[in-house]
């Protein structure tokens, strides 16, 4: 059998030897071993700091309090960043678990998903400021004595800047989640915790991913506002990059200010080679499609990682921990099918619990009302209108062009690869790095060219909101299936049916998602955009974010309180009433009245081949109903909006009107004709 082939007619193939057999192993061996060894000095180095930095945090304040600036030695410079990404990580964690806990309880109850979303529309609008502000004194209290609790409000503040995008993109993914699978996860009864691990987190963590990223920007933006806190007259510093810059910047220091943006730039892409390549590498295999990628993403880190026996020791610490959620998680239950409650009940139930909520409003909403009427009165109510209103203005504007800008792009660099192997390091570079580090050569170069800072606020908030579109375009655009691409180049579609039938309906959910939350973010950077400090230089614009800054610097708490009210109230009126149709679209399955997953088809699609791929959403494949009814497309039927059942195919109508008839005559009812 061993000559049945004849090798040499085949010059580039020979048959290995067992000497190259065992060549083979012992390389693979030395392989395994180098990795084995560089994998365990990274963990040890990484305790290490880890170790160093948390006695530091916990140091007493001294008889002076808490400082109030910090030293622009440039050798402290690495020490600084060691600081800010510490904070930046722990905040990064708790906003995981914020985003787990609260889009679970968003999507999977309906009646608390009608007050969690609209709060969650306006907490993301809140200034910074606004949260620190009431919350300063807060932390302090709990840990007296010690630094630790200027600590927690740094990292409280960084938190508000990347909780609510994190949570938006989760909810969305678990709206999103393909049918076929939550079928079968009720057919296996899947307990809460098994299915939360094996079918949310997977179904989530391409867009997640990207979020987190995006996330992790948006508080490089806001470190020096949360290391540099400024609240009733008083100024607490801490120890990192924000408050060097600050301080740079405030001795016009703009060689100091260069290293410290040279050092920025190194962090970054440190933590984008040694963090987000390989998370985005690794997170390929959660995309749901048909056909294998041609062009895989790679990464160095990843493959020494997966070479090495980390995975092994993860799995032995890790099942401990399974079971214990395992255990804890067992009274809430399996995941399955439930009969829906009785019409009565349910509506009695939403009645009492709209009830209540409206009640809640009321009662918070007097009491605002009896504290400006008995503070600064209600003609600083409209003054401050006037201003919500022109910054309005500036985030619509931006939200419209970075769309036009940045959709295109983020369509090209999810949808190519090569092309994201390349920029994605670039772009997460933009996106990590503090634009307002820049701030003090932008101030230079408004007053240089005389431009006026109400419009130049708009390019300042840009800077640091704009990644937002980008990032969740991008992971939309990467999670489109293989195989409908395929079929659009099987169709022989042009560029304008591509992206008519597929590319913008599969992007469409996730560039809401993003320009909700650049939106929101717009609102939160006008603290920071509409007045810029360099020196003795101050440029003011009228607005919102300039009254919240002034109030808060003061200390001023009833204009604070009346500028963050109105900022939520505008943001919400902004980004909450476009989102709801946003989330209407069938990017998102709608939930069906007993808590389910049922997805509502829409038109037909039997006689457009192209038109399955319309229903393509940002993190999974098309759905179809357990009775094969087509799949949904992006379009509805504009009449029948407000009348979903309209837009069911004829045999989903015919089941719902017999459930309907059903339940009629358990509750003892006369069946219509059409049942008899």
């Amino acid at each position: 059998m061993s000559n049945f082939f004849n090798y040499s007619s085949f010059p580039g193939i020979r048959p290995r030897s067992g000497a190259d057999t065992a060549d083979m192993s012992r390389s693979g061996a030395v392989r395994r071993i180098a990795a084995d060894v560089v994998v365990a000095a990274g963990v040890l180095a990484l305790f290490g700091v880890v170790a160093w930095l948390l006695p530091q945090i916990n140091e007493p304040i001294g008889p002076s309090g808490v400082p109030s600036t910090v030293s622009d030695d440039l050798h402290l410079l690495p020490y600084y960043a060691l600081r800010s990404v510490f904070r930046m990580f722990i905040a990064l964690f708790l906003s995981l678990v914020f985003s787990f806990i609260y889009g679970l309880a968003a999507a999977r109850c309906r009646r608390l998903r009608m007050v969690l979303i609209p709060l969650l529309d306006i907490l993301q609008s809140v200034p910074i400021l606004g949260f620190l502000s009431a919350t300063v004194t807060i932390w302090m209290v709990l840990f007296p004595g010690s630094i630790l609790g200027v600590e927690a409000a740094s990292i409280f503040a960084i938190f508000t800047s990347q909780a609510w995008n994190m949570t938006f993109s989760f909810y969305h993914s678990l709206l999103s989640e393909p049918q076929e699978l939550d079928e079968a996860a009720r057919s296996m009864q899947l307990t809460r915790w098994q299915r939360f691990w094996k079918l949310d987190v997977p179904n989530s963590m391409i867009p997640l991913l990207w979020n987190c990223m995006m996330s992790v920007g948006g508080g490089w933006f806001f470190l020096t506002a949360s290391e540099m806190i400024s609240v009733n007259n008083r100024t607490y510093a801490l120890p990192g990059l924000g408050s060097f810059v600050a301080v740079a910047s405030e001795h016009e220091q703009l060689g100091k200010v260069l290293w410290a943006i040279v050092t920025m730039v190194i962090v970054v892409l440190l933590i984008d080679v040694l963090l987000w390549k390989p998370l985005t590498a690794w997170a390929e295999k959660f995309r749901i499609t048909q056909n294998e990628s041609v062009q895989a993403k790679t990464s160095l880190v990843l493959s020494v990682l997966r070479r090495s026996g980390i995975s092994d020791a993860l799995a032995l610490v890790g099942r401990p921990i399974a079971n214990l959620m395992f255990w804890l998680t067992r009274p809430l239950g399996r995941t399955g099918a439930r009969w829906p409650a009785a019409g009565t009940r349910r509506r009695t139930l939403d009645i009492a619990f709209m009830a209540l909520m409206a009640v809640a409003c009321l009662a918070g909403l007097w009491m605002l009302v009896r504290f400006i009427s008995d503070g600064e009165g209600f003609a600083e109510v409209g003054h401050a209108m006037v201003l919500g209103l022109i910054t309005f203005m500036r985030v619509t504007l931006l939200t419209v062009v970075c769309s036009i800008i940045w959709v295109p792009i983020g369509v090209k660099i999810g949808m190519n690869p090569r092309i994201s192997r390349f920029v994605q390091p670039l772009v997460q570079v933009l996106a990590s790095f503090p634009s307002n580090f820049t701030f003090p050569f932008v101030t230079l170069w408004f007053i240089a060219w005389h431009i006026d800072i109400s419009w130049g606020s708009i390019l300042l908030m840009s800077l640091g909101t704009q990644w937002y579109i980008l990032f969740n375009v991008i992971a939309g655009a990467s999670a489109i299936p293989d195989d409908l691409r395929e079929a659009t180049r099987a169709f022989h579609l042009d560029t304008r049916q591509r992206w008519t039938k597929l590319i913008l309906p599969a992007v469409f959910g996730s560039w809401c998602t993003g320009g909700i939350t650049a939106a929101g973010g717009a609102w939160n950077a006008s603290i920071v955009s509409e007045i810029v400090t360099y020196g003795h230089t101050t440029l003011t614009a009228n607005g919102l974010g300039t009254y919240i800054a002034n109030a808060t610097a003061v200390g001023d708490t009833g204009k604070t309180i009346i500028g963050v009210a109105v900022i939520a109230c505008s943001s919400w009126a902004s980004t909450g009433c476009s989102g709801v149709h946003c989330r209407r679209t069938p990017s998102a399955v709608s939930p069906s009245p007993d808590g389910g997953r049922t997805g509502r088809p829409g038109p037909s699609t039997r006689n457009n081949p192209t038109a399955s791929a319309a229903s393509a959403c940002h993190s999974n494949p098309p759905r179809s109903s357990a009775k094969n009814v087509p799949a949904r497309t992006i379009y509805h039927d504009h009449r029948n909006f407000f009348r979903p059942h309209l837009n069911l195919p004829a045999d989903r109508r015919d089941e719902r009107r017999r459930h309907r008839d059903h339940r009629g005559a358990a509750r003892g009812q006369d069946l219509p004709r059409r049942a008899r």
